[in-house]
């Protein structure tokens, strides 16, 4: 779904009702970004740490059949940020060997505190990913973000990018980014939503269902501490109502069932773990009750 490489679906912006909060199909719906009504996929796929592999052949290629196998199961996002190492590299590494896909929702973001170089790492973030445009940048960890969203709303009018974001991570900065969310019109807000940490709940994702924001949830794993934690604990009754085999599936139902979550982006290096996260978005999901009863249970262990 590189921008550069086809037309974005368009609808109404100020309507975004999840498909299917308690769905009962087999198929995965896309999701809305409401302000433009690009449609994507549920789970996307992150970049942080997993796909800094450098310049190692066998990294490489078991990176890229990440990548194969993500495209195959439906693609949808890919987000990176010049701050993961040479994460944009490995994902040009796997695009290219694919022919650039139509159905990669390329997400990145620009990380510098000199506003002036914003320009130009975004160019030099484009030629690692080897795209000509993005379909979302967003301003990492609010670094500088009023000179940086003044270059990227500049580029969105130009109609060289098709969305503008923000980012953060670990519960930092929410009161800045209700700020920001609140007196800018940004397409997206990428935060951490888990299980675990839920502090967006309160004031953030009610914003961003006011404003049409879309939310996309980084952190889902917990980089992996979460299942690590519940390994071997029981699974409340309502994962079978659910279709949930295990813990990261379940993690993620839970997420992407929340009415301001169209998108969640776990990384994982391996093609099987890929899958399953992917399969998280078909069937069933958890409805207001169900959500209830996963949250006792998870504090209850």
């Amino acid at each position: 779904m590189l921008f550069s490489r086809r037309t974005l679906l368009t609808g109404a912006a100020a309507a975004f009702a999840l498909p299917g909060f308690a769905s009962t199909t087999d198929a995965a719906p896309l999701r809305t970004i409401p302000s433009t009504g690009a449609k994507l996929p549920a789970i996307g796929l992150g970049s942080w740490i997993t796909f800094n592999v450098g310049t190692d052949p066998v990294l490489l290629e078991s990176c890229a059949k990440v990548i194969a196998a993500f495209v195959e199961d439906g693609g949808g996002m890919i987000d990176s940020s010049p701050m993961y190492g040479s994460s944009q590299d490995t994902i040009g590494y796997g695009l290219e060997k694919l022919g650039y896909p139509e159905t990669v929702f390329a997400t990145d973001k620009v990380w510098t505190s000199t506003a002036d170089h914003g320009p130009a790492q975004i160019t030099e973030s484009r030629a690692a990913w080897g795209v000509e445009a993005f379909d979302l940048l967003q301003v990492h960890n609010l670094v500088s973000w009023e000179a940086h969203l003044e270059t990227l709303f500049g580029m969105k009018d130009d109609g060289r990018l098709a969305h503008v974001g923000l980012t953060t991570s670990h519960g930092r900065r929410h009161r800045l980014l209700e700020r920001v969310m609140r007196d800018y019109p940004v397409d997206t807000v990428q935060l951490t939503y888990n299980l675990a940490d839920r502090e967006a709940e309160d004031r953030l994702l009610p914003l961003a269902r006011e404003k049409g924001i879309a939310v996309i949830a980084n952190r889902p794993f917990r980089r992996g501490a979460l299942p690590r934690a519940l390994k071997g604990r029981p699974l409340p009754d309502v994962a079978q109502e659910l279709g949930a085999d295990n813990w990261p599936q379940l993690l993620l139902k839970f997420i992407i069932s929340h009415p301001a979550l169209p998108v969640a982006i776990p990384a994982t290096t391996k093609v099987a773990h890929m899958r399953e996260n992917k399969a998280a978005a078909t069937g069933p999901l958890p409805d207001a009750d169900m959500r209830r009863r996963i949250i006792a249970h998870f504090r209850d262990l």
